[in-house]
């Protein structure tokens, strides 16, 4: 028979197995330790990485649409606000009446006391500038300013003001005043509706800069006012009042104003790298401009991607040494086994050792699981007994106190009542003598038995001490609890009895008006539970009222 032929191929690659050592388990476990930890850790880096970067840009993005349209809206209300002022002071009888007086026969006089009204504006309204009264051609007719100035209102205003009621022009430089400044204007009327001309106001741009630094979202991010061309006229950085000298131009403005309320990266105002939101003002040809430094935004991830990739390399020389110098798998469950027997050893029954491999190890670790699980059934049954009571398997006395001493700090914590029941079985000793101890026994647990049936699950039912049994009711006032002890009474007395009859007296107590803590409320309820017996027994009673 011909042996089969290999290709030069086959036969390179199995020359070049012994020089990898992957002939060996070691070397293979070297490999696929290597491309194992490789593969994942950088696809979930990767991911990571571009997820984190996505969820920040949102972030980012959220953080600067609400500061631009925010921002926008407090301007838009805080030109508003300027305009109603305007309007105030215009129709004011001083402004009306000594604007008409103005051409007439005394008109000095009505120049003198117009003047005197706006200066008296202007000293209430520090941002005020200049107050001026011009006329329906554009003629200054009176102003604050001591010599005439130049009136800045676009074209047509006169015709714009009795349309819209206000013309607000240009924000520009003003040389005079070497800042930035714009000017309001509304109509001014005579009583009948006749037109005599604007009041106009000269506005400090320092103004805007102090409303725009109360926007800024942090240190890093910047807010500006721009048009919508792109003209810069204030921003909420320090010494951003004097844009409109320097007349430049926002390059991200014109992408940002093709999807307004999108974030979007480019040179910013100031030729750094942003992130940046435009939110346009309404009815101004303005736009608030919210931006970021792209590397202060992005510093996070750009760290993360760092940190990312040098852990990466330190995992895999960390990895590849590890799989080379631990290939005996077998020290891994018995690192499990070793780890989980000193917890064990101190105390922790909490341990469930994956069953992997077979052979001894997987059988060592099934006697283990198993030994583990029978240690925690016998904890439970050793934290049972020590709560309950043998006999009628009810909470015992401790932890009845214990229970008691918890709801009372509870209650007093939120205000809420809560009642306590102690119960007394009626001529028990007589029925001890007469039937012998093994039917009174008999009795207490089927006495016993009903608590527990008649009780909510919230409620603690426990045997406070030979005949006695003791109920805490949460959230229930001593109506509900009289109520309880009467279910219990009713349901023993509906029980078959083959011996005798049965009957409980009981005493009622409520957090806080019959004690405040829990010594005080079990001796009320043992006050009025010895009251019922002297009073005839297989009776509800209330703790008396304190004395």
């Amino acid at each position: 028979m011909v042996p089969p032929q290999t290709s030069p191929t086959s036969r390179g690659f199995a020359r070049f197995l012994p020089a990898l050592r992957l002939d060996t388990i070691r070397g293979k476990l070297l490999v696929f330790a290597l491309l194992a930890t490789l593969i994942p850790s950088f696809t979930t880096s990767w991911i990571s990485y571009l997820e984190n970067r996505r969820s920040l840009t949102a972030k980012i993005t959220g953080e600067l649409q609400s500061v631009s349209a925010q921002t926008a809206r407090e301007l838009d209300l805080w030109i508003k606000e300027r305009l109603y002022e305007l309007r105030v002071f215009a129709s004011s009888y001083e402004v009306s009446e000594n604007v008409d007086r103005l051409p007439r026969a005394g008109g000095e006089r009505a120049h003198r006391r117009l003047t005197d009204y706006l200066r008296a504006v202007q000293e209430r309204f520090t941002d005020y500038q200049e107050l001026l009264v011009v006329s329906p051609g554009g003629q200054e007719l009176a102003s604050t300013a001591p010599q005439p100035t130049t009136v800045h209102l676009p074209a047509g205003w006169a015709n714009a003001i009795r349309r819209d009621n206000a013309v607000v022009g240009e924000a520009y430089w003003d040389s005079a005043l070497v800042k930035g400044a714009i000017v309001f204007a509304v109509p001014i009327y005579q009583t009948g509706g006749r037109f005599l001309g604007a009041l106009t106001v000269k506005l400090d741009m320092g103004a805007v800069h102090r409303l725009l630094r109360r926007f800024a979202g942090g240190e890093a991010s910047r807010v500006y006012l721009v048009t919508t061309a792109g003209r810069q006229i204030v921003g909420s950085p320090a010494g951003s009042t004097d844009l409109l000298r320097l007349a430049g131009d926002a390059p991200i403005v014109r992408r940002l104003l093709e999807r307004e309320g999108a974030a979007a990266a480019g040179r910013g105002v100031d030729g750094t790298q942003v992130v940046a939101v435009l939110k346009r003002v309404p009815q101004l040809d303005w736009a608030v401009l919210a931006e970021t430094p792209a590397a202060d935004a992005y510093r996070q991830v750009t760290r993360l991607r760092n940190v990312t990739a040098l852990v990466l390399a330190a995992l895999l020389v960390v990895v590849g040494l590890l799989a080379y110098l631990l290939a005996l798998l077998i020290t891994r469950p018995l690192d499990r086994l070793t780890r989980g027997a000193a917890r064990v050893a101190g105390g922790d029954l909490e341990v469930q050792l994956p069953v992997a491999g077979g052979g001894e190890l997987r059988y060592v670790t099934e006697v283990f699981n198993d030994m583990v699980a029978r240690l925690q059934e016998s904890r439970r049954e050793l934290e049972r007994l020590s709560i309950t009571d043998d006999l009628t398997g009810l909470y015992n006395r401790r932890y009845l106190m214990e229970a008691l001493a918890n709801e009372v700090r509870r209650s007093r914590r939120l205000a809420h009542p809560c009642a306590l029941l102690m119960g007394d079985v009626d001529h028990f000793k007589e029925y001890n003598d007469a039937y012998g101890h093994l039917a009174g026994d008999e009795a207490l647990a089927r006495v016993a038995a009903i608590f527990r049936e008649a009780t909510r699950d919230v409620d603690t039912a426990a045997r406070y001490g030979g005949e006695e049994f003791v109920v805490l009711l949460a959230e229930t006032e001593a109506a509900g609890a009289i109520e309880t002890a009467h279910r219990i009474r009713a349901r023993l007395a509906r029980e078959d009895k083959t011996k005798g009859k049965l009957s409980v007296s009981f005493g009622v107590a409520q957090f806080p008006e019959d004690g405040d803590t829990p010594e005080a409320l079990l001796a009320r309820a043992d006050a009025a539970l010895y009251r019922a017996k002297r009073e005839g027994r297989d009776r509800v009673l209330r703790a008396p009222p304190a004395p």
